[in-house]
């Protein structure tokens, strides 16, 4: 189960040299596990591929399920709660040491599950020519929540303090369909075609060999949350776009961050920190106190997450990650 090798299509654009990578980084993930391997023959479908877990530190029987439902993967102990971009670089550093190294990655959570010939869809589009010649870089599929039917709005737009503010006064849903007010895509003709945006939610993602060469390793600084964000633009940033394969789809079980107040703090401060590295501190301000306003307000609505998001956005600034 935890690899398959078949001819790819000489005419297909497909990966580099190599297997394809798929990477998925567990902690305690013992419970989803199953279903995730189950579905990963069927996803990975047409491709030669070959697994390659990093797990964090779990306490629970994670590394036991993968070794017995999938004994030939590649696993790799880091040894710490290490954080998702230090487990990304772990695994993929352990597949170029691989025999002719691997072509390109998919990166997944073991929450997803990959319907029939996803990573191929994503996986030959890589490459493909973008206007001002650039290249796609990274592809994401559809993604649906647990029911298999709910869309889940995962492309994104590059955060800005007039987006931040439209969230924070329309909310996403309404300010989605306006490129100016949010950063969340929700736009139904959006999910239609192959659109490109700035980034993407990580649930699932792959990545070309060259643009993996070009952009590095992931940002380890980003325990959890806005590392993908910080990929996606520095991809972009070197010539590489991320783009949508609607014919690509998976299901997502979800986490617990819209629920969680710690994981919200978390997303929440990481989005002000991401923002101030890339524009500066005057502009990084500016845009905290819009999120603030977004926190603050649902908060006002009883949301125990915004709440204590906004209490860590109104302290000290060492709290979100200042310089």
């Amino acid at each position: 189960m935890s690899s398959h090798r078949s001819a790819a299509s000489p005419e297909s654009p497909g990966p580099g040299s190599g297997p394809v990578a798929v990477v998925v980084v567990t902690w305690n993930s013992a419970a989803v596990l199953p279903g995730f391997l189950a579905a990963l023959p069927a996803g990975m479908a047409g491709l030669d591929w070959r697994l390659v877990v990093a797990d964090n530190d779990s306490a629970d029987d994670t590394v036991e399920v993968v070794r017995s439902l999938a004994p030939e993967a590649t696993v790799i102990r880091t040894g710490r709660n290490a954080g998702y971009a230090a487990g990304v670089n772990a695994a993929l550093a352990a597949a170029a040491g691989w025999e002719g190294g691997f072509g390109a990655a998919v990166v997944c959570n073991p929450d997803v599950r990959m319907r029939r010939g996803c990573a191929k869809v994503l996986v030959d589009s890589l490459g493909a020519a973008q206007s001002g010649g650039r290249r796609v870089g990274i592809s994401v599929p559809l993604l649906y929540e647990e029911d298999g039917r709910t869309l889940l709005h995962s492309l994104r737009r590059e955060s800005s303090v007039t987006r931040a503010l439209g969230e924070a006064v329309i909310g996403n849903r309404r300010a989605g369909r306006f490129p100016r007010w949010s950063e969340v895509v929700t736009d139904p003709a959006a999910y239609e075609g192959n659109t490109v945006a700035d980034w993407a939610t990580g649930a699932l993602m792959a990545l070309s060999g060259e643009c993996l060469a070009v952009c590095g390793p992931w940002d380890e600084s980003f325990f959890l949350y806005s590392e993908e964000t910080e990929y996606c633009l520095r991809a972009r940033d070197l010539g590489f776009v991320t783009r949508l394969e609607p014919s690509a789809s998976a299901t997502h079980l979800g986490g617990d961050s819209q629920v969680s107040p710690r994981l919200w703090t978390l997303l929440a401060l990481n989005r002000v920190r991401l923002y101030r590295r890339r524009h500066g501190f005057a502009a990084g301000t500016a845009f905290r106190a819009a999120v603030l306003l977004r926190e603050s307000s649902r908060a006002a609505l009883g949301r125990p997450a915004s709440l204590a998001a906004a209490r860590a956005l109104a302290g000290p600034p060492a709290r979100h990650g200042a310089p």
